[in-house]
């Protein structure tokens, strides 16, 4: 995909080279987190899954591409207040060719979704992108590699370590530049349903749910991101080279539920999914990409 260079004005924190720390907000988050390691060594992103979920379900979590449920707190700034404590772009951008596509990427939804809002007369503030290798530390709590890419609400950041596109390529052979534009993208999703309230309402949802009534409301939450992530391809159409959809819908399919667990323990829990099924995920990322419409991402109604 050809995307504009990045905004040098983009909201960038790095926390590279500043090590971790930190648990994960009290009870036994932090304990759980620091499984993570371990877990996904031993079981790969299905047992990340699994553990996440638990997570989840004992009062933390976060949202994140592939595996694990959704911390889904109440916005913490006001819609339009731009996030304190941002880094220098040009230099963070600029570390290697990951980071820069990873700005590129942001910089290109912020207009995007921006423009989209400015449409339907909503307000839009942008995420802060926030780089950090092996160990960091969010708003939601710790971050680590295991984890893979993730948005945290509570400061509306969108965390990677751009080790994840390396492993994207050889483990999941999900290669291309518009595989990693979908990482970013769909985590941008979940920046949008955390500005229009859907994370919030969910949550609400959530809370008086069982844990299967939980996972499902934590696919629909993440096939929409999925769609909304089409939208921002759709509408940056021009851009895209042939084999991008491609690459996006290999990139899809490699990180649904059915197919890290079959990978990771031999067999497919249903009930434990939180993301979609390989097929739900490919299907709404193309239907996003087909409309170019975010009113097309519904997937709270009916079945998906």
């Amino acid at each position: 995909m050809r995307l504009d260079d990045f905004d040098p004005n983009i909201n960038v924190e790095d926390q590279r080279g500043q090590g971790g720390g930190g648990g994960f907000g009290g009870g036994g988050g932090g304990l759980l987190f620091g499984l993570l390691p371990l877990v996904f060594s031993r079981f790969g992103c299905g047992g990340v899954a699994v553990l996440l979920a638990v997570v989840f379900f004992f009062g933390g979590g976060l949202s994140m591409l592939g595996g694990g449920g959704s911390q889904l707190s109440a916005p913490t700034a006001q819609i339009g207040q731009r996030q304190a404590g941002g880094t220098d772009a040009t230099s963070s951008c600029t570390v290697d060719a990951a980071s820069k596509a990873a700005c590129n990427a942001v910089t290109s939804a912020d207009k995007t979704w921006a423009a989209l809002f400015a449409r339907s007369g909503e307000r839009f503030t942008e995420p802060k992108l926030v780089f950090y290798d092996g160990n960091g530390q969010s708003g939601c709590g710790a971050a680590q590699a295991a984890m893979g890419p993730f948005y945290c609400p509570t400061d509306r950041g969108i965390y990677l370590d751009t080790s994840f596109f390396q492993e994207l390529a050889t483990r999941f052979g999900a290669k291309g530049d518009f595989a990693q534009d979908y990482v970013i993208a769909h985590e941008f999703g979940h920046h949008i349903q955390n500005l229009l309230g859907t994370s919030d309402q969910v949550q609400q949802q959530m809370a008086r749910a069982s844990r299967t009534q939980g996972n499902a409301l934590s696919v629909k939450l993440e096939l929409q991101a999925d769609c909304y992530a089409g939208v921002w391809a759709a509408q940056n159409r021009d851009r895209m080279d042939p084999g991008d959809l491609e690459e996006g819908m290999t990139a899809a399919h490699a990180i649904g539920d059915d197919t890290l667990q079959q990978e990771s323990q031999g067999r497919v829990v249903p009930d434990s999914f939180t993301h979609g099924t390989s097929a739900q995920r490919a299907a709404w990322l193309k239907r996003g990409l087909d409309s170019g419409d975010p009113a097309q991402c519904d997937t709270f109604s009916g079945a998906i």
